[in-house]
């Protein structure tokens, strides 16, 4: 009787799939209760159509197939179907399928599961048995629910095998069950009741082993790599709740899965390889390679989905959808002509759900009482959609990354066999993954970690650091470390899981589930899921609501291509990731592992799995009517992501082995050099100092729309779109630092660290970006910003003793020496100086240099056409501070900016009251530059450049001095007495410490005796390899390169000059810079009190009037410099980019000539008892410098220019005042600053007086002429030399301005000699004009006491012109008048 039920319904299910079935043969041993086929062949075609994967089968076949009914017990035990191997092998679809494989899927947007079913219903209707009369209807619905429902299904020896390229993966699961279990998970007979609508099932997957291996071009495998995954055995629980007895689906479905001990292992080999895998299940997902049709295409905007999305493992709006793939899959909205694109795949495995789920739907279908009912779909679709809950969990995971080398055996005929070594670790603890999804409106994936970290094993690249006769401790290895311990957290990863014992269904209740955004964001905050997991936090959320309430969102319909339906659904997607408190060590042993992983992934490169097709704009593009673009305005959806980072510690280790020049080639995209290295034993250098930096939080958040591709096609055709439309046609990122702090530290041969040395207190930042989604639509729109960031930063500030910067010197230079495997020594002087211990004092406490900086604002913004900065600095402070007489420290200024330098060119401020620095003192520094985008575009502006300095004081304190000539002292270490005798390596080479005493952190030893390896790697077969590897066509490039070396420094000059030239022509310049004043103390100068502190003129004045002992000071008034080119009006230096300026210098303009005048420039000396002596009254100039230029016809390949100069500068009268005491105060600080300098170039380390340019300025020689000449910056001189002239003339007028008029003729006169007639051809005018120079020479006479005598010598009417030409060279001066007068000054009366 049943019989007549049930075999139709196995045999419809056997049939389908299996080839060459006689059905009569297998409805009779069907009957006797137990069947047995062997080598069965599948199905494939059939397999393919109705899965709709992107793979087809290449073979697929069953060993053995078991059916066994127990017939007289039906009602009480289960049917078994047993499988012993089968084993299927997969490879990727091509893009364009065949013509009878296409029938499936020329209807995309019918949902996949409706063609399954509407596809067999017909046959499996035919093949129903008649209702028997004698069976009630309703008792075989029950019976054959009870039989389906406990359905056992057994598979021995699963073997899945995928191929493409060079990539074999195979999957082998000696064993997976699936049965029926009862409320506590045991094996049972359970069927759904009235008072208990629940099942439940457990699938059991014992062994499952996972390889990945290469194939060569004959498909053979050379080598078998360490599986991936061996023998890992987890097992699942499926839930299943019902609404009531006849529902043919179930309303909550739960399958979670838990692996107790996950243990990953990766090769060198296979990590390409897996890369690769990955990027498949990416593309897949996001429907990039899915079920095209003839001739069709990749989806376009695949790219534009954001790739934080790929980890979640489930991201994306292509999700579960099929009534409206336009609308999800993010195309174009206004064509209906592409409606059916491929599907991603999470909307597949969706369409799947009902299939997998309810096993009686189709049975109901024929054994019902309307045969010819509607099909399931229709019926579905006035049904809810089942709440879907999977989640993943995982006690331990570790994932082991290896090195292999080939090894011959002994003899010479036996195969080569692949030797692996461990080089990294990296363990996990209480992992989830969970999903949540209720058809299309709501999704949402959690992902969590308790804790993590990662370890170093054995050695890397030859370096035996971590081998096991190290005896290292396991803290030392670990390098990263991430959350918190399981056994500290607790279970809370399995919170709310079926293997959760506190979890609601396995307490009889049902489970709450919440699906509204915004309850959602309520209760899984950061703050919950960090509580939840320790370590990494990400909740993925994706909903889509719908406002209008014309009926619900399936009903719409998106493929008509109107845009009014849009406005009724609202999609929104967020990501949020946190990542709890973590340490990261970077010491040499885990940089060059972490860089041995990423050359390894580099090492294969496939071909893309999608290709971008070029953008093609529809020339009939719709536009919208008015209506259409406020439903716009009102909701345009987003993703946006937001990542967190909370406590992160870095820690910067001085390299103890510096490998790199093996792994950065490779990394920056060139080729391998040499990969032999000799094995070294490695010895660890203790105490060894690092960097510390600490950042209690960083913020980063990115929103993007979701439809970039349409939005910016309809916002950009519209004639004035909105801001608010504008504003989402770009990608937005923030980023947000706090407590950003970094210090010094070393750890010591315990293991443990020192206490950290503050260097950079803790300061916050913020950055903010974006950027144009598909620029190429708005190339007619040149005023739409493509790129705009803003730079803030309120206040920084940077504290180091010179022995601190010595330290980070070493520390940097033990990383950029590449090649040295022999660790620096650190001098322990220096060690001792830098930390120092607790409670003891030192005799000498060094000084140390503070500078701050304030209220950074920087602004950058590009369009089409141009490029525009702009900026402002608040302020900026450096001072000293050094231990005073009474042990307190006392606080010396040595520059500061914005400082109000009006009046302090004469000395009458010493006797007037200064007010105090205000805080409303306008910024230091506040500048715009604007460049065109392309040079040579015609009807472009050209550049302009305008900028503001403030004044600035200045203070070369002899502290400073100090500070620069500190060398670290041989002391004895207290660091060795403590030294256990593991680490007696510290003690070097007697020769080469020395050595290193002498030049801290310079260079190590060439030859050092004990380790041969860099130079081997360096010896010359290397350069002959490389030489024989070049392919022909090298030397001749490699001759042009050696010519290029051998150009002269003129000629490369004159190639620099030309582009300056070509870039300043049209340059719109507005420079203005007020005075700076250096003071130059003979003495240090501390700042008497807390009012005054950091005023450097305050400072100045109150030791002028309340101390006697005033130190001899020199104080030089550099001029306030103002640059104007020609028809510019002054405009704010501050401009909201991208600006317009009102009369811009176009490309055949020019914006010569330049007016500049520089004023208040002056010299004077003060002495204790309020004695001010005049050296250089304050006087000034004005200048005009015009350039102009006619380009050559050359001979050679490069155009040649012509240059006319001519410079007039009108002096202001010149006079200049000496006495003795005023050159003894001269004498005494050239000297100081002479033997400071000898001591730094003896020394031989000259880097850091580079950082403080300020000293190197310092005092002057005697003769204040020949001083302002001297004090020119260096760079002119070097400059000069080679000019077309035009460029640096002007330049050099600029730079020469700031120190003094009378350096222009100078420099011009270099730069005149040194270009010759080569470059083209120079003209040249000068002229300068002066109206009297006047000399006073004061001396006590040495007959009369108290009488003094004076010598004047004055020159009159001075004027001088030089005019070069080609052919001639001609100089004028003219002296109108010259006398030398002799005075005495007698007792109380003038001279």
């Amino acid at each position: 009787m049943l019989e007549s039920y049930v075999t139709p319904i196995l045999m419809s299910y056997v049939n389908r799939y299996i080839k060459n079935l006689k059905p009569s043969d297998l409805q009779l041993s069907l009957w006797g209760g137990d069947v047995v086929l062997s080598k069965l062949e599948l199905k494939l075609d059939v397999l393919e159509q109705e899965l709709k994967l992107p793979f087809t089968f290449l073979s697929g076949h069953i060993h053995e197939l078991r059916i066994h009914v127990p017939w007289t017990k039906l009602g009480s035990e289960p049917v078994v179907i047993t499988i012993n191997t089968m084993e299927c092998i997969l490879k990727l679809k091509d893009g364009i399928q065949d013509d009878h494989e296409s029938c499936g899927s020329n209807s995309t947007n019918c949902s996949t599961t409706e063609n399954t079913k509407s596809s067999v219903k017909p046959r499996r209707i035919q093949q129903s048995a008649p209702t028997d009369p004698d069976l009630p209807p309703g008792y075989v619905q029950s019976l054959i629910r009870r039989v389906v429902n406990n359905v056992n299904i057994v598979i021995n020896n699963l073997i899945l095998k995928y191929v493409e390229d060079d990539i074999v993966l195979s999957v082998n699961i000696t064993s997976a069950e699936c049965y029926t279990v009862g409320e506590l998970w045991d094996r049972a007979f359970m069927d759904i009741s009235a008072t208990d609508l629940v099942l439940r099932k457990v699938i059991n997957f014992s062994d499952c082993t996972v390889c990945l291996d290469k194939r060569n071009a004959s498909g053979k495998i050379e080598f078998y790599q360490d599986p991936l995954l061996y023998k890992c055995s987890f097992r699942t629980r499926l839930h299943f709740t019902y609404d009531n007895l006849n529902s043919k689906m179930p309303s909550v479905i739960k399958i979670h899965t838990l692996v107790e001990s996950l243990k990953l292992s990766i090769t060198d080999q296979q990590l390409p390889m897996f890369i690769r895998i990955m990027q498949l299940g990416i593309a897949l997902y996001y429907g990039e390679i899915g079920n095209f049709k003839d001739g069709e295409t990749e989806d376009p905007t695949c790219h534009n989905k954001d790739m934080l999305g790929n980890i979640t493992g489930a991201e994306d709006e292509t999700r579960i959808d099929m009534q409206y793939p336009a609308q999800y899959k993010g195309q174009d909205l206004y064509s209906p002509q592409e409606d059916e694109q491929s599907q991603g795949w999470v909307s597949w495995a969706w369409s799947f759900v009902p299939a997998i789920v309810s096993y009686d739907d189709g049975e109901e279908d024929f054994l019902g009482n309307d045969p010819t009912s509607t099909t399931h779909q229709q019926k579905a679709q006035t049904l809810r959609d089942p709440i879907v809950s999977i989640g993943f969990y995982c006690t331990k995971a570790t994932v082991t990354f290896k090195l292999t080398e080939m090894q011959a055996e002994s003899s010479y005929y036996s195969p080569q066999k692949v030797k692996s070594r461990e080089v990294l670790c990296w363990e996990q603890e209480g992992t989830t993954v969970e999903a949540l999804m209720m058809g299309e409106p709501f999704f949402d994936c959690q992902i969590g970690f308790v804790g993590c970290r990662a370890l170093c094993l054995k050695g890397i690249m030859g370096v035996k650091d971590f081998e096991e006769n190290m005896n290292r401790s396991e803290t030392e290895a670990c390098f990263f470390i991430c959350g918190e311990n399981l056994s500290m957290k607790g279970l809370t990863y399995l919170t709310n899981s079926l293997f959760d014992y506190r979890s609601p269904e396995n307490n009889g209740t049902r489970a709450e589930f919440i699906l509204d955004a915004a309850h959602h964001k309520e209760t899984y905050t950061e703050i919950a899921g960090m509580q939840r997991f320790g370590a990494f936090y990400m909740d993925y959320l994706y909903t889509m609501e719908n406002i209008s309430g014309k009926g619900s969102a399936n009903q719409q319909d998106f493929s008509s291509g109107k845009s009014e339906d849009m406005g009724t659904v609202q999609e929104k997607s967020t990501k949020s990731l946190v990542i709890g408190p973590l340490d990261f060590r970077l010491d040499s042993s885990a940089v060059h592992r972490i860089l041995k992983m990423i050359v390894c992934a580099l090492e294969h490169e496939y071909e893309p799995y999608s290709g971008l097709k070029p953008d093609i704009k529809d020339e009939n593009e719709t536009i919208l009517n008015p209506e259409e673009v406020a439903s716009l305005e009102e909701y345009i959806p987003t993703r946006h992501t937001s990542v967190t980072l909370l406590k992160c510690t870095f820690t910067i280790f001085m390299a103890e082995f510096n490998l790199l020049d093996h792994l950065l080639p490779v990394i920056m995209g060139e080729k391998n050099s040499s990969n032999f290295l000799n094995t070294t034993n490695f010895q660890s250098l203790r105490p060894l100092p690092s960097i510390q930096i600490l950042v209690d939080k960083i913020n980063l958040e990115h929103s993007v729309p979701m439809y970039a591709e349409q939005l910016v096609h309809v916002v950009s055709s519209l004639t004035q779109p909105s801001d608010n439309l504008l504003h989402y046609c770009y990608a937005h990122c923030y980023l947000k630092i706090f407590g950003f702090q970094a210090g010094l530290t070393s750890l010591d041969c315990r293991g443990s660290y020192c206490l950290p040395v503050p260097i950079i207190p803790s300061f916050s930042t913020a950055l903010y970006g974006k950027l144009l989604k598909l620029p190429m639509c708005w190339t007619k729109r040149s005023q739409i910003a493509v790129t705009e960031g803003i730079f803030e930063l309120p206040n920084l500030t940077i504290q180091a003793t010179r022995a601190q910067t010595l330290l980070l010197q070493a520390i940097y230079q033990s990383w950029s020496h590449i090649g040295n495997v022999n660790s620096l020594s650190v001098n322990e002087a220096l060690m001792n100086e830098v930390f120092q211990t607790i409670g003891v004092k030192s005799k000498n406490p060094l000084p140390t240099l503070e500078g701050s900086i304030q209220n950074v604002e920087l602004k950058y913004c590009s369009t089409s056409l141009v490029k525009c900065a702009s900026g402002t600095m608040g302020s900026i402070k450096i001072c000293a501070k050094a231990p005073g007489d009474s042990g307190k420290e006392k606080l010396i200024p040595l520059l500061q900016g914005p400082s109000d330098t009006k009046d302090l060119h004469s000395s009458k401020w010493l006797n007037e009251s200064r007010k105090p620095e205000s805080l409303l003192a306008p910024d230091l520094i506040a500048f715009t530059v604007q460049v065109p985008q392309y040079m040579d575009y015609c009807h472009n502006s050209g550049a302009v450049l305008l900028c503001s300095v403030q004044g600035v004081a200045v203070n070369i304190d002899p502290v400073l001095y100090t500070w620069l000539i500190y060398q670290p002292q041989k002391r004895t270490s207290r660091h060795v007495q403590q030294q256990p005798v593991i680490a007696v390596p510290l003690v070097m080479p007697i020769s080469r410490r020395k050595d290193d005493e002498v030049s801290v952190g310079s260079a190590p030893l060439a030859k050092q005796q004990s380790y041969q390896a860099s130079e081997y790697a360096s010896s010359p077969i290397k350069t002959k390899t490389v030489t024989e590897s070049r392919p022909l066509s090298i030397p001749v490039k490699a001759m042009l390169n050696l010519s290029e070396g051998c150009r002269s420094p003129e000629e490369r000059m004159k190639e620099f000059i030309g582009v300056v030239w070509n870039a300043v022509k049209s340059l719109t310049l507005q420079l203005d810079i007020q005075s700076c004043c250096v003071f130059v103390p003979n003495d240090s100068l501390p700042s008497p009190s807390t009012i005054v502190s950091g005023d450097i003129p305050g400072t100045v004045r109150s030791w002028y009037h309340g101390q006697t002992s005033m130190p001899g000071m020199l104080v030089l008034c550099l001029p306030q410099i103002k640059i104007i080119s020609a028809g510019h009006k002054y405009m704010e230096p501050l401009q909201e980019i991208p600006f317009v300026i009102p009369r811009p210098i176009l490309e055949e303009g020019n914006a010569f000539p330049w007016t500049i005048s520089l004023h208040h420039f002056s010299m004077y000396t003060l002495f204790g008892k309020q004695v001010t002596l005049c050296l250089v009254e304050p006087m000034g100039c004005t200048s005009t410098l015009a350039v102009t230029s006619q380009k050559l016809l050359a001979t050679g390949p490069d155009t040649r220019h012509s240059f006319v100069v001519c410079l007039h500068v009108d002096l202001e009268s010149l006079q200049i005042k000496c006495s003795n005491p005023q050159v003894q105060l001269l004498y005494e600080l050239t000297e100081i600053v002479n033997k400071v300098w000898n001591k730094i170039q003896r020394r031989g380390n000259l880097s850091p007086s580079s950082a403080y340019p300020e000293t190197m300025a310092g005092p002057v020689p005697g003769s204040p002429v020949r001083s302002s000449v001297g004090t020119i910056p260096p760079d002119t001189s070097t400059c000069s030399p080679s000019a077309e002239v035009g460029t640096t003339t002007e330049g050099d007028s600029i730079q020469a301005g700031d120190d003094s008029p009378f350096s222009d003729s100078v420099t011009l006169e270099q730069t005149t000699s040194n270009i010759g007639g080569a470059s083209g051809r120079i003209s040249l005018w000068m002229q300068w004009v002066l109206p009297k120079i006047t000399i006073k020479l004061f001396a006590p006479d040495p007959e009369n006491k108290g009488t003094e005598l004076c010598m004047v010598s004055e020159l009159e009417d001075l004027s001088a012109s030089i005019d070069v030409q080609d052919v001639y060279t001609k100089v004028k001066c003219k002296i109108e008048s010259f006398n030398i007068d002799h005075y005495r000054s007698r007792q109380q009366q003038n001279f």
